[in-house]
């Protein structure tokens, strides 16, 4: 028989303990002070013993995963269900220290009522106690749409009442008479005017923090701006998701949002400034081998103050991969081979004003395995009914810098989420897409490389193809502006350059 379970410090103090037959706090404390005490230094044992129980252990970093159990028990099977235990705590708890563990310890308890009850192991894998612990009820749900739906309609209603308020105050005001008193607040004009305001204020100073700020959009017709019901359906079920718990990402809001903060101009922007932008395509296969990688860049020159409109781009080409380039009909494709200089074929002309020109453009394509900016390497392997799946990322490019990567990996549907072993980053599960996010904030030199590993039930194929996203302030190429000139006197003219890299396609199949 199990007599408890328990996760406690190399000193025997107790962090979290479960205990499955009848026994007093005293009784547990005691028996946890005195297990550090009888393991004999130097020697390499799972369990000790003494005249009434069995501990059975797990070392864990600082900590030890501890069972205590009868003399007569199958130690066996103990120390299956003490592996087991031992991969329930990493399932909840990001860092095996003891802060962590108290922070989580009901969800731990909980599991662990999982897997024994009464003092004897249920048959159950980790992922079935993941699925029983998370208790989805669909009347619950179903109750909290409804409760929403009722709030949503009170508070269309409070709005349409102070309006009604609000405009019959002005309509007394416009007429010169007595505004209506309304309810107990009294019935001078003073009165009924200052409730029906402030009403009207409270009303709408609280749905004003619920106004999302509208994305950037192409300006258009006045109909793209409009509110329709549509909208306003796909907004209330969102927000029914959401108060489900359910984790809801606007995968294009979000992405454009986070490469915004990441890829935001200069804030000095000077009177020239030019915007640097590259964009990469890429398809390997899981087995290695470049199948296509295509790279298009473009130097886009914006002009705001008129006597800035004639001047020369110098421009420092340090590729080394056989980059195509291509210059404006309109630039003097001589000075730019013989000098690197962009500037027009007419030099007393001018570049237009406050519009972005595209000056430049390079194209790179290539089966090169070298070429390739960041490798992802991943091996699903068959273990029984699940796949162990390894999956790495090394910079191959150590000068570039980039942000908000996320590498997304496909999930079989119809199972139980993934056990996630070890990670380096973080990673968001999305349960109705059946994807695996794996977000890393930065990738560069310092953090060239990392890994995740995670078990699932399906099959190798499952896992494909992998796609990956990031933005970054370095571009892939290294061509950059690094002085700008007056066509007349050559005397040098300040700028500012905003360089941006991004993806388009990034997948390994």
């Amino acid at each position: 028989v199990l007599l408890a379970a328990a996760v406690c410090t190399k000193a025997g103090k107790a962090i979290v303990s479960r205990q499955f037959v009848e026994m007093t706090r005293t009784r547990i404390e005691g028996l946890l002070a005195a297990f550090p005490k009888l393991m004999n230094t130097g020697k390499q044992h799972t369990f000790v013993e003494t005249e009434s129980v069995r501990y059975v252990y797990q070392p864990m970093e600082k900590l030890y995963m501890v069972l205590i159990t009868t003399k007569n028990s199958n130690i066996l099977e103990d120390l299956e269900t003490l592996r087991l235990f031992s991969r329930v705590i990493p399932e909840y708890c990001r860092a095996l220290e003891e802060n962590e563990i108290s922070e989580h310890c009901f969800d731990l308890i909980f599991a662990f009522d999982e897997i024994v009850a009464l003092g004897y192991r249920e048959n159950v894998n980790l992922a079935q106690i993941r699925t029983f612990t998370e208790m989805e009820s669909h009347e619950e749900k179903v109750f909290r749409a409804v409760r929403e739906t009722q709030e949503r309609e009170a508070k269309a209603e409070m709005r349409r009442k102070a309006k009604e308020l609000q405009q019959a105050r002005r309509d007394a005001e416009r007429q010169g008479k007595k505004a209506p008193g309304f309810g107990g607040f009294g019935s001078s004009a003073v009165s009924g005017g200052t409730t029906a305001a402030m009403i009207t204020e409270t009303i709408i100073e609280t749905e004003k923090p619920k106004v999302a700020p509208a994305p950037a959009r192409p300006s258009g017709p006045s109909k793209a701006l409009k509110l329709g019901a549509k909208g306003k359906e796909v907004d209330n079920f969102v927000d029914k998701l959401k108060s489900e718990g359910e984790n809801i990402m606007t995968s294009v809001g979000k992405r454009s949002s986070e490469a915004a903060k990441v890829l935001a101009p200069p804030v000095n922007m000077e009177s020239v400034h030019m915007k640097i932008e590259e964009k990469i395509s890429l398809t390997c296969g899981r087995d290695g081998g470049l199948q296509n990688m295509e790279l298009h860049g473009m130097i886009m020159l914006h002009i705001s103050d008129e006597k800035f409109a004639r001047i020369r781009l110098h421009v420092e080409n340090e590729d080394k991969r056989g980059v195509q380039l291509q210059t404006h009909p309109n630039v003097d494709k001589k000075l730019f081979t013989a000098e690197s200089q962009i500037g027009l074929k007419n030099p007393e002309k001018s570049f237009p004003i406050n519009s972005d020109v595209g000056v430049l453009k390079w194209r790179l394509q290539t089966t090169e395995e070298s070429f390739i900016p960041l490798t992802i390497n991943c091996w699903p392997s068959e273990s029984g009914n699940s796949c162990d799946v390894n999956i790495e990322y090394e910079l191959q490019e150590e000068s570039l810098e980039l942000n908000d990567v996320i590498i997304t990996i496909p999930l079989p549907s119809g199972v139980s989420a993934p056990v996630i072993g070890e990670i380096d980053g973080e990673y968001r599960h999305d349960s109705r897409r059946n994807l695996l996010e794996w977000c890393l904030p930065v990738i560069d030199a310092k953090n060239k490389s990392g890994s995740l590993e995670f078990s699932i039930a399906g099959q190798p194929n499952d896992f494909f193809p992998v796609q990956v996203s990031f933005v970054s302030k370095k571009n892939y190429c290294n061509i950059q502006v690094t002085k700008v000139t007056q066509v007349d006197g050559n005397s040098p003219v300040r700028f500012s350059t905003e360089t941006t890299f991004l993806v388009d396609k990034y997948e390994i199949l």
